[in-house]
């Protein structure tokens, strides 16, 4: 099962556009990309990975990619985090949170709920087999864990190779494609289990729909004491409210890190355009990854400053500024 939290004013695409998603059919990406009326028109092109996906836009043979970034269990997908922030100049059009449920799934007859003594091995994408931990210690613990590329690869894998003894974490859709049985429903540890997917681009920043979210990642240059601390504090002074803050290895040894911020605000808000102002003067090393869309219900109640207000006060330290002789 999976429930949409969709973008709300996204920029509607033409049919006409090719977009590359993590295949092959089956997976969560595509489950997630079908909430999206005007996406699921494009001509969906499934690929083996993440870097295929973001390799085909590089080149030009898609529009689009559509790409799991986070978890709620389990967190950042650290491949598509490090391939936005280091290896692709992509910006982000729109994000999609879908609630997830993983299943446990098998060739028929290979095993029972009461009974999965005949499972020898369970293979699934590796952010999928960390969400089922606490199943995987409690129900199998002496099970062989093998990591695929993607969910659906999983559940392919078993059915085109008739894998006995072999079953796959995918989702129900998968097990209807690939005619696989259910034999243990919703084995994530956590019930409120939600992924959040993005559609990337290039060189275009959709225009506002006042429910946007903007993404940079900052890098430091110096691990100085309260590096991390000055940041935020570009942030809480114009009562920007964050929704999401990693930090990563930047690649320069020990030591070195960047940290990867998801705000809520649009390029165009004068409190946002003065904060990335401010943080690329003092930080120097900013990557600008988006203004986008936000999914439903992704903003808070707190107030970002408005505009008018950011402006009243630029006019009244301009007039005191004149006042000098």
């Amino acid at each position: 099962m999976a429930t949409a939290g969709s973008s709300t004013g996204a920029t509607t695409l033409p049919p006409s556009t090719r977009i590359a998603y993590m295949g092959p059919p089956g997976t969560f990406t595509l489950t997630a990309l079908q909430t999206q009326s005007d996406l699921v028109r494009a001509t969906l092109v499934p690929l083996m990975s993440i870097p295929h996906v973001l390799d085909a836009l590089e080149t030009g043979s898609v529009d689009f990619g559509f790409i799991p970034i986070e978890n709620a269990i389990e967190g950042s997908v650290n491949i598509a985090q490090d391939s936005l922030a280091f290896d692709f100049d992509f910006l982000i059009q729109r994000e999609v949170v879908v609630d997830v449920q993983l299943d446990l799934m098998a060739l028929p007859g290979s095993a029972t709920a009461d009974d999965l003594s005949g499972i020898h091995t369970v293979k699934s994408f590796p952010v999928a087999l960390a969400q089922c931990q606490k199943f995987l210690r409690h129900e199998l613990p002496a099970v062989h864990i093998e990591e695929t590329a993607s969910t659906a690869l999983a559940a392919h894998e078993i059915r085109t190779e008739e894998q006995a003894g072999v079953a796959a974490i995918a989702s129900r859709a998968a097990a209807d494609l690939y005619e696989l049985e259910i034999v243990a429903p919703s084995v994530h540890d956590n019930p409120d289990n939600q992924t959040r997917f993005l559609l990337v681009g290039k060189g275009e920043i959709p225009p506002p729909t006042d429910n946007d979210k903007t993404s940079i990642v900052v890098f430091q240059h110096h691990n100085e004491p309260g590096s991390l601390m000055n940041i935020l504090m570009e942030f809480e002074s114009r009562r920007i409210d964050l929704t999401s803050l990693h930090s990563r290895p930047a690649g320069g040894g020990l030591g070195a890190y960047c940290f990867l911020v998801d705000f809520e605000g649009h390029l165009c808000d004068y409190a946002i355009g003065d904060c990335l102002r401010a943080l690329k003067m003092k930080q120097r090393d900013v990557k600008f990854l988006g203004s986008y869309p936000a999914a439903k219900d992704s903003t808070s109640n707190r107030d970002l400053v408005s505009d008018e207000a950011w402006a009243n006060a630029v006019a009244w330290l301009g007039q005191l500024r004149r006042m000098m002789t």
